[in-house]
């Protein structure tokens, strides 16, 4: 080989040696702009499967406030320890809330904690026989009645949980008030709750609030719900909770 023909083949490594990083560089470039497109792609794709469901029923001060009205116009002792709460299920003032095939009660809900006023728990038998009868699944009752003990301990890891004292008091403690259970609900099913529910609203027989660190709607019942229901009862708007639950196919309270 001629010295010309090795000074051209030194030339030409030179040439590849330095091209390398270059190459590399660009490879790099190009295989991590493709890896970002992807993962980019992939995030989209994962937002755009969320469903917002937005709130319909929202808590405020105000509810709360009437709230305890009604328990203040019906004079109800707000329930301070065991003891108060054993005597009054004694008496009769409270009413055991019974597990059936329409309505379910969260296993963690000791035994006697599952009561509330008598028509509170009526409420519950109109809507869970309504529930069943346009999806056949049981609805399930979270909370009931508490303490005001109790209340105080549920405030120290939920700060969400209404007060133990006050204007804004909670009304677990009376016995009017139900947590119902929105968890596995779909868009429909939860649609159909919050209608039948805001009707009730509407009409000052119920106070209503789809709660946001638990997946559930809180609900207090007024004791008028009593006389709305006879009335309804008397002209056959609301079957008795004798009929069997698959016979109803109402999808809401009538607004009157």
């Amino acid at each position: 080989m001629n010295r010309p023909t090795r000074s051209n083949l030194v030339v030409l490594l030179l040439l590849a040696v330095v091209s390398l990083p270059a190459q590399a560089l660009h490879y790099r470039t190009r295989h991590s702009q493709h890896f970002r497109r992807t993962l980019r792609h992939r995030r989209n794709r994962h937002h755009r499967r969320i469903v917002w469901t937005p709130v319909v029923l929202h808590g405020s001060h105000d509810s709360l406030v009437r709230q305890n009205e009604e328990i203040d116009r019906l004079g109800l002792p707000r329930i301070a320890d065991e003891q108060q709460l054993q005597e009054l299920e004694q008496q009769r003032e409270l009413v055991p809330i019974r597990e059936s095939r329409i309505l379910s009660i969260h296993p963690r809900l000791a035994p006697q904690d599952r009561f509330c006023k008598s028509w509170t728990r009526a409420f519950l038998q109109d809507l869970a026989a309504a529930h069943y009868g346009k999806f056949h699944t049981p609805i399930q009752v979270n909370s009931a009645v508490r303490t005001v003990a109790q209340q105080q301990r549920l405030r120290r890891y939920n700060h969400n949980a209404a007060p133990i004292s006050g204007d804004t008091e909670s009304s677990h403690v009376a016995g009017l008030t139900v947590d119902v259970s929105r968890r596995g609900m779909g868009r429909g099913e939860r649609k159909w709750m919050e209608k039948y529910l805001l009707d009730l609203k509407e009409q000052g027989l119920i106070e209503t609030a789809e709660e946001r660190r638990e997946p559930v709607f809180h609900i207090m019942v007024a004791k008028r719900y009593d006389e709305w229901r006879a009335a309804r009862l008397e002209h056959k708007d609301v079957e008795t909770p004798a009929q069997s639950a698959e016979e109803q196919e109402t999808t809401g309270p009538a607004v009157q």
